[in-house]
C-alpha cells in the first residue's frame, strides 16, 4: 500500500497561499441560511424539460444531427452573454426552451425562457486537429444576456427542430458570487472526457482503440455532447453529458431538503482558487475523474482555509489534465496516483505518475481494478456519521458502491475508515479490490468526507427521467439510512466552520 505525507505536511504548503489570497473571513451560514433556493423551488415547476422525441444516427452511434448544439460558457454569471451554437441537418426552424433543474415539488425543473422560432442551418463539421481534437467553430444561432434573477443552478436548453419535433439539449451552469452553505461542483470535465461526438472522438479514442488512456487525445467544450457511451441507455444524456446519470438525483434531493446551495463547473475550480472559499462545504459528486493540478492545489488551499469537503464521488481526481484556453479543451498529462497503483489501461504507463496523489486530498483514491461494485458496509457504528441511522457494525446498504470506487487510504493524521469491503465483478465474484470510505479532519475543525463511489446519489432520490444503473452491482434507490448519513455530513459542515 502506498502511503502519503502527513496531513500537516500536505496542508502546510498551502496555508501561505490561502493567506495571500486576502479573502474575507469565513462565517457560518448554517444559523441563517439564505432563502434563495427555498424561494426558487417554491415557484411552479414542470416536467416539460424532459426530451420527449429523440433519435440517434446509427452510423455515428452518439449524434443527433437533426438538431444538436453547444454553448459558449460551461458556467456563466448573470449579466454575461450566452451564445448557443446549433446545427439542424436537414435545415429546419427550431426553438430553445431554457429550464433550471431542481426539485420544484417533484417536477425537477422550471421553465425560465423560450426563444421563439429560430432559423436553423447546417453547420460545418470540423476537421480533426492535433490529438484528434474536434473544435467546432459554429456560428451563433441565438444569444441572450443571462437575467439578474436567474438563480445559480444547472440549466438546460431544450432544442426542438420543427420539422419532425426531434429534440436534444445544451447544458450550462449559472453561478453567482454570494456566500452559501454548500457549493455543488458539476463534474463536467469528465462529461467531456467521455463525450464521443461526433463518433469515437472522446478522450478515450486515439484512432486505434476505444479505451485509450494516454496523452494522444484532446477534447473540447466547443462541440455538442453526444449520447452517453456506456453502462446504460440514457436518452436524456443527448446534449447534457453525464449530469442526469450521476448528479441530478443529488441536486434534486439537496433542493428538496432546502439546503442553501450554489453551483459551479470544474472549470471554475480550475481558474479561481477563491471559488470554494465562499462556502461552508464543497461537494464533488458522481463521476469526477479529470482534474488539473490547479484544481488540486486550489482545493488544498480551501481545506487549509477551513472549508469542508464532501467527495460524494468515485474515481475522483484520477486523470491529470492540461487545459488549452484557446480551444476550450484539455488532454491528459498524468495520473494522480502511484505507478502500478491500478490495473492500468494500455498507455496509462506512458503518463507521469507523481505526487500529489489523489488520496492525499480525498482520503482514498482509484486503485486496484478501479471498477467493480459492492454493498456499503458499516465499520464504525459509533461514529457521528451514523447518528440516527440505527446501523450496527456489518450492516449493509445494498449496491451503493460502483461502478468505480476509492481505496488505498492515505496515512493522514486522524483519518478514519467508516465503511469498507471487497469489490466484485459480478454478484458473488470478487475482483480483488477493496473500497474504503473515509473521513479525516482539516486544520480548522473542518472535515473531508469520501463516499468512495460514483453512485451515492442513487440512494438519495429518484427524480423524473432518472435511469438506475446496474453493472457489477445494482444500487437499490433511495435509502433512509444513506439519506441520514448525507444529512449528518452536511450538517457537520454547517457546524464546523470557523
Amino acid at each position: 500500500m502506498n502511503r502519503s505525507p502527513d496531513r500537516r505536511q500536505m496542508l502546510g504548503a498551502t496555508a501561505a497561499t490561502a493567506s495571500s489570497l486576502m479573502l474575507p473571513k469565513l462565517g457560518c451560514a448554517g444559523s441563517a441560511a439564505s432563502t434563495t433556493i427555498a424561494s426558487e423551488n417554491a415557484k411552479a415547476g414542470t416536467q416539460q424539460w424532459r426530451l420527449r422525441k429523440t433519435r440517434i444516427d446509427p452510423e455515428t452511434k452518439y449524434r443527433c444531427p437533426w438538431i444538436e448544439g453547444y454553448v459558449s460558457h460551461a458556467s456563466i454569471l448573470p449579466g454575461e452573454t450566452l451564445q448557443v451554437m446549433v446545427s439542424t441537418d436537414p435545415v429546419s426552424e427550431f426553438t430553445i426552451e431554457f429550464y433550471r433543474l431542481g426539485y420544484y415539488a417533484g417536477d425537477g425543473g422550471r421553465l425560465v425562457h423560450t426563444s421563439g422560432k429560430l432559423q436553423g442551418t447546417v453547420q460545418t463539421m470540423p476537421s480533426p486537429g492535433p490529438r484528434r481534437l474536434q473544435n467546432c467553430k459554429w456560428a451563433s444561432s441565438f444569444e441572450m444576456r443571462i437575467p439578474d434573477d436567474w438563480v445559480s443552478g444547472v440549466y438546460v436548453g431544450k432544442l426542438t427542430e420543427l420539422t419532425e419535433g426531434l429534440q436534444s439539449y445544451v447544458i450550462f451552469v449559472v453561478r453567482d458570487i454570494r456566500r452559501a452553505e454548500l457549493m455543488f461542483q458539476c463534474s463536467d470535465h469528465t462529461w467531456q472526457a467521455y463525450n464521443r461526438w461526433p463518433s469515437q472522438y472522446s478522450l478515450y479514442d486515439n484512432g486505434e482503440t476505444p479505451w485509450h488512456w494516454g496523452g494522444e487525445s484532446q477534447v473540447s467544450f466547443n462541440r455538442p455532447y453526444g449520447k452517453y457511451c456506456q453502462i446504460l441507455d440514457a436518452p436524456l444524456s443527448i446534449g447534457s453529458g453525464e449530469f442526469f446519470l450521476w448528479e441530478f438525483p443529488f441536486v434534486y434531493w439537496l433542493e428538496k431538503e432546502g439546503y442553501d446551495v450554489t453551483y459551479v463547473s470544474n472549470t471554475d475550480l480550475h481558474r479561481d482558487a477563491r471559488e470554494p472559499l465562499r462556502c461552508n462545504g464543497f461537494l464533488s459528486v458522481g463521476h469526477d475523474e479529470y482534474w488539473s493540478i490547479e484544481m488540486f492545489r486550489n482545493l488544498q488551499t480551501a481545506i487549509a482555509s477551513g472549508v469542508n469537503i464532501g467527495f460524494f464521488s468515485g474515481n475522483a481526481v484520477c486523470g491529470r489534465i492540461q487545459w488549452d484556453e484557446a480551444t476550450r479543451s484539455f488532454y491528459r498529462v498524468g495520473v494522480f496516483g502511484p505507478p502500478g497503483g491500478t490495473r492500468e489501461f494500455k498507455s496509462m504507463s506512458s503518463l507521469t505518475h507523481e505526487r500529489p496523489y489523489a488520496n492525499e486530498i480525498i482520503g482514498a483514491h482509484s486503485t486496484g481494478p478501479v471498477t467493480g461494485g459492492a454493498d456499503w458496509i458499516c465499520t464504525a457504528p459509533d461514529h457521528w456519521l451514523y447518528e440516527g441511522t440505527q446501523m450496527q457494525r456489518g450492516d449493509t446498504i445494498p449496491g451503493v458502491i460502483g461502478w468505480e470506487w476509492h481505496g488505498d487510504p492515505a496515512a493522514i493524521a486522524g483519518l478514519e475508515i467508516v465503511a469498507r469491503g471487497p469489490t466484485q465483478s459480478a454478484p458473488g465474484i470478487p475482483n480483488g479490490g477493496e473500497y474504503t470510505a473515509t473521513v479525516y479532519p482539516g486544520p480548522k475543525n473542518n472535515i473531508v468526507f469520501n463516499a468512495a463511489t460514483c453512485w451515492w446519489a442513487d440512494g438519495l432520490s429518484d427524480p423524473p427521467g432518472y435511469v438506475r444503473p446496474s453493472v457489477y452491482t445494482s444500487p437499490q434507490g433511495p435509502d433512509s439510512r444513506l439519506q441520514q448519513i448525507t444529512h449528518n455530513v452536511l450538517r457537520r459542515m454547517r457546524l464546523t466552520m470557523s
